[in-house]
């Protein structure tokens, strides 16, 4: 397994802790879009801190460039969350993270138009047990009795198509950019994006509370600076259709937490779907035949 699988795989790990964090955001009375934006400003905050003092060369960017951060950090970011919160406000969360799930598809299908890569059966393969996986791991499936609307349908799958995004747009500013720098831009792009859209100027009152400061804190950092910048730096080799498969371990390790951490009910079928997704995750690391690992 190489190095850069091994990034993204951690960015995914942290990724799953989001729903950690955010309840300590919703239990301080904010919204989920509201918890959105403060990720995003103590993000941008806290990693434009660590970059001024360690690699201020990082924040230098032509303003000629702007299209790559507006890409990743709006059309990406701010807007699959938007699409999702969308998306289980119309339906449930089970739904909209099967629907939003369906990135790696779109990550796969952009890949192979614009970079050439190639769609191979073990990927379409690794595809339906990833998507299988999440099904299973959220509920939707067997046990999912709930009619789905159209509108519904269309936000889940708009929050997949804005996830993917995320994998295109960095692999061409790549090519001019470090990770560094495109982390910092892509979340500060959210952050002011953001942040006239979400209110939390009406909830100031509710930055009072510590558990306002700590799930900002943790979302921020651990949950978004940090594992975008492994991401970012895991597309450096991998290809976008494998990062985006791989990405889907982040539902499996919310899973794990929420059986470990707050007692979530175990079933056979949520088992299957982590073992699932796992199994995925190994057949895309499996190097291919006639060639020494």
């Amino acid at each position: 397994m190489t190095k850069a699988y091994l990034k993204i795989i951690a960015a995914a790990g942290l990724w799953g802790c989001i729903g950690v964090f955010l309840k300590l955001l919703t239990a301080a009375g904010l919204t989920s879009m509201q918890g959105v934006a403060l990720r995003a400003l103590a993000g941008a905050i806290g990693y434009g801190l660590f970059l001024f003092f360690r690699d201020s060369s990082a924040l230098r960017i032509a303003p000629r460039d702007w299209y790559y951060f507006f890409g990743t950090g709006v059309c990406s970011l701010l807007f699959f969350n938007w699409c999702y919160f969308n998306a289980i406000t119309l339906s449930s969360m089970s739904v909209a993270a099967v629907l939003l799930y369906t990135a790696p598809v779109f990550v796969t299908l952009m890949s192979a138009l614009l970079f050439q890569e190639t769609i191979t059966p073990v990927k379409l393969f690794a595809l339906a047990l990833t998507f299988a996986g999440c099904a299973l791991v959220t509920g939707l499936f067997p046990l999912g009795r709930e009619s789905i609307s159209v509108r519904t349908i269309l936000f889940g799958l708009g929050s997949g198509f804005g996830y993917a995004l995320y994998s295109i747009f960095s692999k061409f500013a790549l090519k001019k950019y470090t990770p560094s720098t495109i982390t910092f831009y892509t979340i500060l792009f959210c952050a002011l994006f953001s942040l006239p859209l979400s209110g939390l100027q009406n909830s100031l009152a509710a930055l009072g509370d510590w558990r306002a400061w700590a799930g900002a804190l943790g979302v921020g950092l651990l949950c978004c600076a940090l594992p975008y910048h492994l991401y970012t730096a895991g597309l450096e080799e991998a290809e976008p259709g494998r990062a985006a498969i791989l990405a889907t371990l982040e539902p499996l390790v919310a899973a794990g937490l929420g059986i470990l951490l707050f007692q979530e009910e175990v079933t056979p079928f949520k088992l299957l779907g982590m073992g699932a997704i796992l199994g995925a995750v190994l057949l895309l690391n499996l190097p291919p035949k006639g060639t020494v690992s």
